[in-house]
């Protein structure tokens, strides 16, 4: 029997209960939740009005999630590589496969003792079955139900945005440079409607998922993580796809900044918002963490932030970085709080510099505004240290 929005919230994971488990110290089952073109924009946790995503809003409140959390390749198959692998873009190379020789999560996790396995969304359940006490699993469930042309998505879901106008979506033309998915630009709120079902019919999912784990009586021991690959404009700046949707590439935050929640009671705060500067290549040494595994020994760039999603303090002497970095064919990005610059071709193409705070949406360039000129400097001298330093 399908497992209704209401079992979730209203059922076995109501906050009180997360609250009262105990601590346990047997390693935990992991759920790794990645989606393709997902930006944050789209989910409840980080705004969103219009997309119905209850159970991904339950996720963030009786957990943790990262309100600045960027892909450094703002496409799904290296987004996904450098998730899985914590390489940077670079690294893994702009078509984003995984090969034999890459350490994973999975095999990191498979010798510390995990059942490891990556599913389509219709295998995850008969795996959650088969879990067995002192054998912990690592379960990572890919939806690709975002990607275009956005797949075969149920009436009842399309039904949810039938009269859905967005009206809090800004309308503008396609842009000049357009190239992925602008032909979904001519009607774009009918292919929202698409989108907003594709991502409830994804949001239930979730919800059946967790809760076929509450009835396994794995909430105490289950880590429970939900991200994305990478984003999508989905009209914004005249774009519809991620990275791709432009030429040159873009690294608007609509392709990068994406979902990062992080849930497990009595060991992940509720109602927690961290506000530093993390990546998906941070992943890795995070879980590695948190299992207590090795990291492995290649020239990776991320650092666990595992005591960020568990609300201990880090040590005075190791305060967290400021700066994200990203690339994408011949685009490269360095993120901070504050500040965004954009290089194309080491600094010979077209460069960009937002001040976010003062302008969130990405229209004002100040790249070659003299009053920003100290700040393009250093985030130059930090994105070009951190491109030759993670190379290979």
């Amino acid at each position: 029997m399908p497992i209704s929005r209401r079992h979730f919230l209203c059922g076995s994971l109501a906050l009180p209960a997360f609250a009262a488990k105990k601590v346990v110290e047997a390693p935990p089952n992991i759920l790794l939740l990645v989606a393709d073109d997902l930006p944050s924009w789209m989910v409840g946790a980080y705004g969103n009005k219009e997309v119905k995503t209850l159970n991904l809003n339950r996720l963030g409140q009786m957990g943790t999630h990262f309100l600045n959390h960027f892909t450094p390749v703002p496409a799904a198959a290296p987004g996904f590589a450098t998730l899985m692998t914590g390489r940077t873009p670079m690294q893994v190379g702009d078509a984003g496969a995984i090969s034999a020789a890459d350490i994973t999560i999975e095999k990191v996790l498979a010798t510390a003792g995990y059942a490891c396995h990556t599913v389509e969304p219709e295998g995850a359940p008969a795996l959650i079955d088969q879990a067995k006490d002192g054998a912990p699993f690592f379960l990572t469930v890919r939806y690709s139900a975002l990607e275009l042309p956005y797949g075969n998505i149920p009436s009842k879901y399309l039904d949810l945005y039938g009269t859905e106008k967005f009206e809090n979506y800004s309308v503008e033309l396609a842009a000049a440079n357009a190239r992925s998915g602008k032909e979904l630009l001519s009607n774009r709120v009918a292919n929202l409607r698409k989108v907003a079902a594709a991502i409830s019919m994804m949001d239930d999912n979730v919800g059946a998922l967790t809760t076929r784990i509450s009835q396994k009586q794995l909430l105490d021991r289950t880590l429970v993580v939900f991200t994305a690959t990478c984003g999508a404009l989905l009209g914004r700046h005249g774009l519809w796809a991620a990275g791709d949707a432009s030429e040159p590439v873009n690294m608007y935050d609509e392709s990068v900044a994406v979902p990062m929640l992080w849930c497990w009671p009595g060991r992940v705060p509720a109602q927690e918002v961290r506000m530093e500067p993390v990546s998906t290549y941070d992943l890795l040494p995070t879980l590695c963490d948190l299992v207590s595994a090795a990291v492995p020994s290649r020239n990776l760039c991320g650092r666990s932030y595992l005591p960020l999603a568990t609300g201990r303090h880090l040590p005075k002497k190791q305060p967290w970085r400021d700066t994200v970095f990203g690339q994408y064919r011949n685009t490269a990005m360095a993120r901070t709080q504050r500040y965004k610059l954009v290089l194309r071709d080491d600094g010979k193409g077209a460069s960009e510099l937002y001040d976010l705070p003062a302008d969130p949406a990405e229209r004002a360039n100040q790249a070659d505004n003299e009053q920003y000129i100290s700040v393009k400097t250093t985030l130059t001298g930090e994105l070009a240290q951190w491109k030759q330093k993670y190379a290979k």
